[in-house]
């Protein structure tokens, strides 16, 4: 078990430890982090002694770090993962449908299907559901911290409104090695998952098992052309929007004119020219839902 200390769900860390005994479990090892960065050391101290499942109790950022954890590890990708979404967004999760109470959560860590996932890699960094560099950068890089603790979901819709007018520098994107796009953009996204930040679904066709990473780049400025955006991935598919470029691909070169922030699962990282992102498939093995035909 490794557990983000300042995360709640539920009865909290002492009810879950009696959920996980109640599961018969006799020889439990436990970690607690008092934030996310810290996951790295104690998973690969738990990878150390070769653990039948792994329990990850946290949000987006927490479960992010221990699968990178997990999956540059020897060995790592063998041990399933169970995940307990006690963070804002949750977003793996709600992609897997993990359900988001306690005893939903851990009855699937325990009695779900293992199943492998692919992951994004980042300038060598792993990622579940999504890195993004522009807008999508700036907006999670000000909700971090304090303002996220005291707002949750809320902080990224108030400083989404602070980056509606910035810049939109020059970037030029190859995918596969192909020159695909060259022109300002004003965020550039790549998924694994469907299902982004604040419940939009920006990826119509993603799946996170099909050795693919889905492209998006964004073109728009200012508040009405975000809202003709937001609209269209809210009633269509977000490819329909003229704002808009989106297409699949193993791997993405990203240029850009000025540095801007990225983004990896919610959490914020540093400002950078270029990144590239290349998708490493069934990457780890990860605890979901058992399906009617499962039974």
């Amino acid at each position: 078990m490794v557990a983000h200390q300042r995360k709640t769900l539920g009865g909290g860390l002492d009810e879950l430890r009696r959920r996980i005994t109640d599961e018969g479990v006799e020889d439990l090892l436990w970690f607690e982090v008092p934030k996310s960065k810290k996951a790295p050391k104690q998973v690969r101290r738990a990878l150390k002694e070769r653990p039948d499942l792994l329990v990850v109790w946290g949000g987006d950022g927490m479960v992010q770090r221990t699968l990178d954890a997990i999956a540059g590890a020897k060995g790592g990708p063998k041990v399933p993962v169970g995940i307990i979404p006690a963070g804002t967004a949750n977003l793996l999760a709600t992609n897997l449908g993990v359900p988001d109470d306690l005893a939903g959560a851990v009855d699937v860590a325990f009695r779900g299907r293992r199943h492998r996932l692919d992951l994004g890699v980042l300038n060598g960094e792993h990622f579940a559901v999504m890195a993004g560099i522009g807008f999508d950068g700036a907006m999670i890089h000000d909700a971090d911290g304090k303002l996220k603790d005291r707002l949750g979901k809320m902080s990224y819709v108030w400083t989404g409104l602070r980056h509606l007018d910035d810049n939109a520098p020059k970037a030029r994107i190859k995918v596969d090695g192909t020159d695909w796009f060259k022109d300002d953009a004003s965020c550039v996204l790549v998924g694994n998952v469907g299902t982004i930040t604040g419940g939009i679904t920006a990826f119509d066709d993603a799946k996170p098992d099909d050795g693919w990473l889905d492209v998006g780049v964004a073109t728009a400025r200012g508040a009405a052309q975000w809202a003709r955006t937001m609209g269209r991935m809210a009633v269509g598919r977000s490819d329909e929007s003229p704002f808009v470029h989106m297409t699949r691909a193993r791997r993405i070169d990203v240029k850009l004119g000025e540095p801007l922030t990225y983004e990896l699962d919610g959490g914020s990282r540093g400002a950078v020219k270029k990144i590239r992102v290349e998708v490493a498939p069934a990457a780890v093995k990860v605890c979901v839902p058992r399906q009617r035909s499962d039974t």
